[in-house]
C-alpha cells in the first residue's frame, strides 16, 4: 500500500463514487452486529498457538485432534466469545497473502498500542507499520505472525453511525510513527496517555 498518498482526484473519480455511494438495503431479513471469527491455516500449529497465546494474549478454549479435521484445529478468544481465532494446520508453506490481506484487533486505550509495540519486538515480532491510517484514522502496529498473516493492533478507529457519512478525506492524518499520531491528531481524536513516559523521544 503505497505510503504517504491521499488522492483527493482519484477518490472523487465516478468509479470510486459508485463504490462509495452503494447503498444498503433497509429490508433485509436480518442484521449482522459484527464480524465473528477468523479461521487461519498454519505450517507449525505449536508454534502458532504460542505466538497467539504468549505474544498476543489469546486464551485456548477448544482443540479438535487429527480424527476431526486434518491439520487438526484450535480455538482461542480474546473476549467472552467461545473464538475470536482459530488455526488449522496441515499446511506446507507460509501463507502468501493473497487473499487475506489483514486481521485487526482492537485495544481500549492508546497507551495499550504503545506498550504492544515493544511487547512485540521484545518477542522479535516482524512489525511491518505504526503510526496512523489514513481512512478511519487508527492508530496502530502492524506485523507478522509465525505464517506470515499481516495482523494489526489498534485504537481509536472513527465511528460512524448507521446514516451518516464518514469522515472526508481531506480530514485524514497518515503518520509513520506512534508518536508522530500522537503528535498531530485529526479533529476529534484525542490522543492524550495516561502514561506520557510511553512515548519515545
Amino acid at each position: 500500500m503505497p505510503r504517504g498518498v491521499i488522492d483527493i482526484e482519484g477518490i472523487q473519480s465516478p468509479e470510486m463514487q459508485a463504490l462509495k455511494n452503494k447503498t444498503t438495503p433497509e429490508d433485509l431479513p436480518f442484521n449482522i452486529t459484527k464480524i465473528g471469527h477468523v479461521v487461519l491455516r498454519c505450517t507449525d500449529m505449536e508454534r502458532s498457538v504460542k505466538f497467539y497465546t504468549d505474544v498476543l494474549g489469546f486464551r485456548v478454549t477448544d482443540v479438535y485432534p487429527e480424527t476431526m479435521i486434518p491439520g487438526r484445529m484450535v480455538f482461542m478468544r480474546c473476549n467472552n466469545d467461545h473464538h475470536g481465532v482459530a488455526l488449522v494446520g496441515g499446511i506446507d508453506k507460509p501463507s502468501p497473502n493473497e487473499e487475506l490481506h489483514h486481521m485487526a484487533f482492537e485495544v481500549d486505550s492508546l497507551d495499550e498500542v504503545l506498550r504492544a509495540r515493544e511487547h512485540l519486538k521484545k518477542h522479535d515480532v516482524t512489525i511491518l507499520f505504526e503510526g496512523r491510517r489514513r481512512a478511519g484514522v487508527q492508530i496502530a502496529v502492524e506485523f507478522l505472525d509465525p505464517d506470515g498473516h499481516w495482523l494489526e493492533i489498534y485504537w481509536g478507529l472513527d465511528q460512524v453511525g448507521p446514516n451518516d457519512t464518514a469522515r472526508p478525506p481531506e480530514e485524514w492524518v497518515e503518520e509513520f510513527s506512534l508518536e508522530d499520531a500522537i503528535d498531530s491528531a485529526p479533529v476529534g481524536q484525542d490522543t492524550t496517555l495516561a502514561d506520557p513516559s510511553l512515548k519515545k523521544g
